[in-house]
């Protein structure tokens, strides 16, 4: 099954599936963003929009993308803000944004799925305002090396989402070959994952 269709499949049961993962992600985002507030963002995956309602709250404008039709469908029915618009968008081809756009760009547990990482990068720049923020957070390499994916179960059968391993310098390279400057970097655990690996890379990168 590909990325596409696995996660339009996944939708249905993506917010209520145990998912430590999901629920640390979540955390993180409002604990780091949470003293913001900005005029435009762009949320990258919104996925059912488990980040959606939060990121209304700290930005005048929120543009919300995924390209999982199921997905979308699920955020729209759970958010309702007036300042959100939901689009289906493939992050790997160009993006249909003006440039500087954004105040604020916001991508979680995406980037696993998309092999260049190069070109997500530069085009976040290139949408970014001046000073503009780049947000993400991504399933710890440390986990990938380990063989974590993400994963859901259907009739008893475990279906893994194509991913793609990135080291934390995959990461640092992208963003400095794109104008991107390194603000913090943080690694998080789930309460459960006492003497576990972490769980979360979390990056925020500011446009220069």
């Amino acid at each position: 099954m590909d990325i596409q269709n696995a996660y339009n499949e996944w939708a249905g049961t993506y917010d209520t599936d145990e998912n430590l993962t999901r629920d640390l992600d979540q955390l993180v985002t409002r604990n780091q963003l949470g003293g913001l507030h900005v005029d435009s963002i762009l949320e990258i995956g919104c996925g059912t929009g488990k980040n959606t309602a939060f990121l209304t709250q700290i930005g005048t404008i929120v543009h919300a993308v995924d390209f999982s039709q199921g997905m979308i469908e699920r955020a729209k029915e759970k958010v309702q803000a007036k300042n959100v618009s939901f689009s289906i968008m493939d992050i790997t081809q160009p993006w249909n944004f003006e440039n500087e756009s954004f105040d604020l760009i916001v991508c979680n547990l995406v980037l696993e799925h998309v092999e260049n990482l190069s070109f997500v990068f530069a085009e976040a720049t290139r949408t970014l305002r001046p000073n503009g923020k780049l947000f993400i957070n991504e399933l710890h390499p440390f986990r990938q090396y380990a063989g974590k994916k993400a994963r859901f179960y259907r009739n008893e059968e475990k279906i893994e989402v194509e991913a793609f391993i990135h080291h934390t310098s995959d990461f640092f390279s992208a963003a400095t070959n794109n104008r991107l400057a390194l603000l913090k970097l943080n690694e998080y655990w789930h309460e459960a994952d006492q003497n576990e690996l972490p769980r979360i890379l979390s990056l925020l990168f500011e446009r220069r």
